[in-house]
């Protein structure tokens, strides 16, 4: 993994809209043996706090989106890199900033840790149950496309 400077910042659009990430940022969604993925419950006081979504977060200058989105989700929710296999990954391109998807099988169903205040919960939820929960709006946005390639 390559590394550079902490992209731990706001990035703010022509619109006013800001974005956590200097370099982007990206996240993991892990998809269980038994078709669940694993979803974080935001902290309440972090961006669309109270909502579900994949762990993730700011990319480092010059990291990878994979290598970002793995460790962050290490970061946040104890996910064992040893244990994905990366399937696909998406792009949300807004020109002066993007958000990558990384979508892994977990070789093992194993058992996430709150590791950090970013998460309130973290839970591995069935694929036909997504979309029953309070999701963060752009997840929501995706998800109906990323559901339809697991």
């Amino acid at each position: 993994m390559v590394s550079g400077a902490s992209g731990d910042a706001w990035v703010e659009g022509p619109d006013g809209a800001r974005y956590w990430g200097t370099y982007g940022a990206a996240g993991l969604l892990a998809v269980s043996p038994r078709f669940e993925v694993l979803l974080q419950h935001r902290a309440q006081w972090s961006h669309f706090g109270g909502t579900w979504g994949m762990p993730g977060g700011a990319r480092h200058e010059h990291e990878s989106a994979v290598d970002a989105a793995v460790r962050e989700a290490g970061e946040e929710a104890g996910v064992p890199p040893e244990l994905l296999e990366v399937r696909f990954s998406t792009v949300l391109d807004l020109g002066y900033w993007s958000y990558t998807t990384v979508v892994a099988d977990a070789t093992q169903r194993f058992g996430p840790v709150v590791s950090d205040p970013e998460s309130i919960e973290l839970r591995w939820i069935p694929v036909d149950r997504v979309t029953d929960f309070a999701l963060h709006p752009r997840f929501a946005e995706a998800w109906p496309a990323l559901a339809a390639r697991l």
